[in-house]
């Protein structure tokens, strides 16, 4: 079993290279790793990404040189970040470019960039920020994000494509980007399409679910990709994968723990006689667990959370908040958001979307066992997510940073869906 956890890092023979745009914390790109591909540079303005980005790099370098120990000593915080990334040689962290996409910054991002390789890129991949485009982004906004500069961060991606010319791109982003109009009431989508258009690319797209590629999560998103002088039907469509699982397996070798309890540093699994996280690579014996610490919550929240779980094993019922007795409702506005407290469906073969807003109090995501009454940890929602259990999350505060960790856990791509992508796409290539 242990040959098989053994997941390949960035080969030294792969020929097709990647450039990753908006990068977040990279489940994206390590998909297209994991499937061979290799990043040339990684392009972020978060700066607690960006260490995520950094330490991933590291680990897949330690990888290929067989010096994984050291890693060990870092997730086991034997060594400090300073001084495992004395390990590292510069130019790993050279790719990794903490810079905005924007106008006054795109010509220094693409001298670094060809820098690093002499401007050979074969693909670019990535989506720009969500929010501007999301249903939910548009709702809570009086002016329905219109000329927010976000709409327009596609036109910053066309500059890449048209400087590198990639045989094909790949651009994620949530489904609201297919309803989502400008100011002139045309829609982005026709825009970015018509755009990419006259600079050489056919595009085409789809919307693909996570939970039809192992994923244990119901997570929609729409995919483009381009092919450069392209004809039509090149679509990457991925292999489905539906493996016979409930989501409480995805924590069942994880120790049980209550509220405000658990460590950032490594905790010993239970034991697991399943073979889904083996075959999903998200866990492996060889490696440290890390980032399973749970939230601390008020007395009010774990009565709230135990009727939570109470009415979902009750038949399947979601709370709504105004049915909760008088003494538990201290939130004002009883109109909006009384789905706010929702269990993560342990008894399904997925669960709903985990989003960014679980880095804000984690209601919307209660762990199924009523008996832990608790949010889940970053860990566990890693997992939902598909990152391997050794894909360690940084903040620009060492130990420390909760809500840095879970906003880049939950604008992800998870990584099984970005790697069925990639095979398909390397198949057709």
């Amino acid at each position: 079993m242990k040959d098989q956890q053994r997941v390949k890092s960035v080969s030294s023979n792969t020929n097709i290279k990647f450039l990753d745009l908006f990068s977040g914390a990279g489940g994206l790109s390590e998909g297209f790793i994991r499937a061979g591909f290799s990043p040339v540079a990684h392009v972020e303005m978060d700066s607690s990404a960006c260490f995520t980005l950094k330490t991933r790099m590291a680990r897949h370098w330690l990888y290929n040189k067989n010096r994984e120990e050291i890693y060990f000593d870092y997730l086991n915080r034997k060594i400090s970040r300073d001084d495992f990334y004395k390990n590292i040689p510069q130019k790993v962290f050279s790719s990794v470019l903490n810079e905005e996409i924007c106008k006054h910054k795109i010509d220094d991002i693409f001298s670094k960039i060809d820098e690093l390789n002499n401007g050979d890129i074969d693909l670019i991949i990535g989506g720009p920020p969500c929010q501007a485009y999301s249903l939910i982004g548009r709702s809570s906004d009086r002016n329905n994000m219109i000329n927010d500069e976000r709409n327009y961060l596609y036109k910053y991606y066309a500059l890449f494509l048209d400087k590198y010319k990639p045989a094909y791109f790949l651009f994620e982003n949530v489904i609201g980007l297919l309803s989502a109009k400008d100011i002139d009431e045309k829609k982005y989508m026709d825009k970015m399409i018509d755009l990419f258009k006259t600079i050489g690319y056919t595009t085409e797209y789809k919307k693909l679910s996570a939970c039809d590629y192992g994923v244990p999560q119901k997570r929609v998103r729409i995919i483009l990709v381009g092919k450069r002088n392209g004809e039509k039907d090149f679509f990457p469509e991925p292999d489905t994968w539906y493996p016979d699982i409930k989501v409480n397996e995805v924590f069942s070798d994880l120790p049980s723990l209550s509220s405000g309890k658990g460590s950032d540093t490594p905790c010993k699994l239970k034991k697991y006689s399943g073979q889904w996280l083996y075959q999903s690579h998200i866990r492996n014996d060889e490696y440290p667990v890390t980032l399973h610490r749970a939230r601390p919550h008020t007395k009010t929240d774990l009565e709230i959370y135990r009727c939570v779980v109470n009415a979902w094993n009750d038949g399947h019922k979601r709370l709504d908040y105004n049915s909760l007795p008088k003494r538990l409702k201290t939130r004002k506005n009883l109109t909006a958001f009384t789905d706010r407290y929702k269990v993560v469906e342990g008894d399904l073969n997925y669960c709903h979307t985990i989003l960014a807003h679980i880095a804000k109090d984690g209601h919307y995501y209660i762990h199924p066992d009523i008996l832990q009454n608790r949010s889940i940890t970053p860990r566990e929602a890693a997992r939902l997510q598909s990152f391997p259990d050794d894909y360690f999350f940084e903040s620009t505060i060492v130990n420390s940073g909760r809500e840095a960790v879970f906003r880049q856990i939950g604008n992800a791509v998870p990584v099984l869906m970005a790697e069925r992508i990639a095979i398909k796409l390397q198949e057709n290539w």
